[in-house]
């Protein structure tokens, strides 16, 4: 079966919002002078390297550094069932805890329908895809700001 690896790709000012399907991740979010190293940007790394392993579909990362301050990026991916979505997550979990990020707040593990993860700079979403496309949260995250004068 062939790997798509980027759908589509939106972008605003600084941030940068990228769509994944199943397969491998690419370059998710902008580079600026100050930002190389960044324990965020490394940590996002690790978050989407974790969420590949453990076969999420349809990953969503959105640049939030500026639009709150909930922390830098918001991710989002779908499991296809309540297992596999509590799957996911374990994974994850014990994938942050070993690199010494294990301070996560994590909702909705017990349910496995919607499973929250706040790291603090990262809040990974991963919902079952009927509870995803209810919500939608990525259009919420993702929409044009209102001075910009954009619609689509």
């Amino acid at each position: 079966m062939p790997v798509r690896t980027c759908c589509f790709v939106i972008r605003k000012g600084t941030n940068l919002t990228t769509v994944h399907a199943k397969g491998n991740v690419v370059g998710v979010f902008s580079r600026s002078a100050g930002r190389g190293d960044d324990a965020a940007d490394r940590a996002l790394q690790l978050v989407l390297a974790s969420l590949e392993d453990s076969k999420a579909e349809d990953i969503v990362t959105i640049n939030i550094a500026g639009k709150s301050a909930l922390g830098d990026y918001m991710v989002v991916v779908s499991g296809r069932s309540n297992r596999h979505v509590t799957a996911i997550a374990d994974h994850l979990i014990t994938d942050l805890k070993d690199e010494g990020l294990g301070n996560a707040r994590v909702e909705g593990l017990e349910a496995g329908d919607w499973v929250l993860i706040d790291t603090g700079d990262i809040i990974i979403h991963v919902f079952r895809p009927e509870i995803r496309e209810f919500y939608n949260i990525e259009r919420m995250w993702a929409a044009p700001e209102i001075e910009d004068g954009t619609v689509h």
